[in-house]
């Protein structure tokens, strides 16, 4: 850090006081999540973490978000500035505001809840202590809030604008049967709601009790200070790379009912400190659910940029002041008011992200990183035997993870917006909460993209599901290689889908659709990560362990890693691998 700044008042701010206030807070949103993981009823968040805590200034720029999911924090501030807005005014200590909706509150989609609680000190807002989590279900025209067939925002869950669900520390009980009422599980989304209370409210009290240490108006200039520390840094790392225009752009194929080519297309001007993102060569707004909302297309890059620089680089809502965006209204980058948007946060959240690294990474190739493959795992949803609703996300189905200049990608990971924030799950638990049974669910062979670091392999996951219900599929990473290599590493392998109804013939699951079936086995291959420089340059050692562990087979070990292994799988033929690498170079002959 620099040495000794003033704020505008003349207080001192200095650097180590600024660097234990950010911890601090980021240590404050991490109690949030253990409140939230150790109270919440839905496993959606007791298991998998569906949710992110992080703490918003008194005027609603974000300045800690150290607990979850990036995709929710990113653009945690819009959320929190929309309750200013509305609330001008009427903004009380014991207050809490609820809210979801994309243009009227600022949510990036309908499924994730915010709850904001404002933190006074001696009757002076300091701060708000806030948690974005994704409900189980919230009504719409499909169980578990994910709608595949959803042609605008009514047919996908009840809209919230900010509204007040506790005044001046009373709940409002009419406002909380109204939200109960709209969901199809009301015990998980009561249990779940007092959780997100009880996370705010720990969050509120230790945020408070640091301002009163240092005086509210210490606690403000120091807020103010991490803002300006955290822009300093990002200018800092735009300014190291060369000026000029970088272009890159990721695709979808299909609008969720039929193929076509949905583009992102990102044109990254670098110069000087700040860079221009701009999005407007990407296609217009599709039928379907993934559109891309104005608040989640914000998240959606500052994850980029956030994830491309150094992992010390502070993330606060100051980090991303020196990026301009663009994003035409009525583009698939920022859909206009009505419009289908669920699948988001996921798609087209994970395009955004892959076309601004490809961008950045034309202008830093040291830094590039091969893409991540996009997910499919669905939701099944049913009834227990006792007539309760059930929602279980296929979340251990997950993807692998592209790999970086030193670094394998990881074999199995939540969604690319996630950044793995997104826990995979306890099968065991999963078998006690849910009438299933799991057969498998391992490292996929052959799978991860090869290249010196090779990509995430996906896994071979297949479940038993013991009752009927309906099958909701988003399986954007179907049969297409979404994974990317980067530096002459190649592509991971496609997806693959396979349902076994007990009393019909099996089918290749939809991309995206519903299905009502009785008991039914499913059966996933998940996509692989794409791998990163050149697969002859990988460490033969390396290679054999991979085939030792079953992620690559002999054959690939050969044909793509150009590494014989000698009979027995035990060591790596080093004559051999010498002749076969020299071949595939064109520098030599088989032996």
């Amino acid at each position: 850090m620099s040495a000794q700044r003033k704020d505008a008042d003349g207080l001192v701010l200095d650097p180590v006081q600024l660097a234990l206030t950010q911890n601090r807070l980021d240590y404050v949103t991490r109690q949030m999540g253990d409140v939230m993981v150790r109270t919440a009823r839905s496993p959606i968040f007791s298991q998998a973490h569906d949710f992110t805590c992080f703490v918003c200034g008194p005027d609603g720029w974000l300045v800690s978000q150290a607990d979850g999911i990036p995709i929710h924090s990113g653009g945690g501030g819009f959320a929190v500035r929309a309750v200013l807005r509305d609330f001008e005014g009427d903004v009380e200590p014991g207050d809490v505001f609820v809210l979801n909706d994309p243009w009227q509150a600022g949510g990036n989609h309908l499924p994730d809840w915010v709850i904001a609680r404002p933190v006074f000190v001696d009757g002076r807002r300091v701060a708000f202590a806030c948690n974005r989590a994704h409900q189980s279900d919230i009504g719409g025209g499909a169980p578990g809030t994910y709608n595949p067939l959803a042609r605008d925002t009514w047919q996908e869950g009840v809209r919230l604008p900010a509204m007040k669900l506790v005044s001046r520390g009373e709940i409002r009980r009419d406002l909380w049967r109204l939200l109960l009422a709209n969901s199809r599980t009301p015990e998980l989304q009561d249990g779940d709601l007092r959780a997100m209370l009880g996370a705010t409210r720990i969050g509120a009290e230790r945020v408070a009790e640091f301002a009163e240490e240092v005086s509210a108006d210490r606690a403000l200039a120091l807020f103010d200070g991490i803002l300006d520390h955290a822009e300093r840094r990002m200018r800092a790392a735009l300014a190291a790379l060369p000026d000029g225009i970088y272009e890159g752009a990721d695709h979808s194929d299909n609008d969720c009912f039929e193929p076509c080519d949905v583009a992102v297309r990102a044109r990254i001007t670098i110069e000087g400190d700040g860079a221009r993102v701009d999005l407007s060569g990407s296609s217009p707004q599709i039928r379907g659910f993934k559109n891309s909302t104005w608040a989640n297309t914000c998240s959606s890059v500052y994850t980029a940029f956030a994830s491309f620089f150094d992992p010390d680089i502070p993330r606060n809502e100051g980090t991303f002041r020196a990026l301009e965006l663009i994003a035409p209204e009525g583009s698939i980058v920022n859909a206009t008011e009505g419009a289908a948007t669920t699948m988001c946060t996921v798609f087209i959240a994970h395009e955004i992200i892959h076309a601004c690294w490809k961008a950045l990474g034309a202008a830093s190739p040291e830094r590039a990183c091969a893409g991540w493959a996009k997910n499919v795992f669905g939701i099944t949803t049913g009834r227990h035997g006792d007539g309760r609703r059930y929602v279980l996300y296929h979340g251990l189905a997950a993807a692998g993870a592209g790999a970086v200049d030193g670094r394998d990608g990881f074999n199995q990971i939540g969604h690319l917006c996630t950044l793995g924030g997104l826990v995979m799950p306890s099968l065991e638990v999963y078998e006690q909460l849910y009438p299933v049974r799991y057969r498998r669910c391992e490292f996929r062979r052959d799978g991860g993209g090869p290249g010196a670091w090779r990509g995430g392999t996906g896994v071979e996951y297949e479940i038993d599901v013991h009752t009927e219900g309906t099958w909701s599929f988003r399986g954007e990473g179907l049969r297409y290689r979404s994974g990317y290599g980067a530096a002459s590493g190649l592509d991971g392998e496609g997806g693959e889908m396979q349902v076994h109804p007990a009393d019909a013939p099996a089918f290749e699951a939809p991309k995206f659709g519903l299905r009502e079936l009785g008991p039914a086995r499913l059966v996933v291959s998940s996509p692989g990560g794409g791998g990163f420089g050149d697969p002859l340059a990988r460490d033969p050692e390396r290679v054999l362990r991979d085939v030792r562990d079953g992620v690559v087979s002999t054959e690939a070990a050969r044909d793509h890693y150009g590494v014989v292994i000698a009979p027995g799988g035990r060591r790596v033929n080093a004559d051999a691998t010498a002749r076969r690498r020299g071949m595939l170079r064109g520098t030599g002959t088989p032996g």
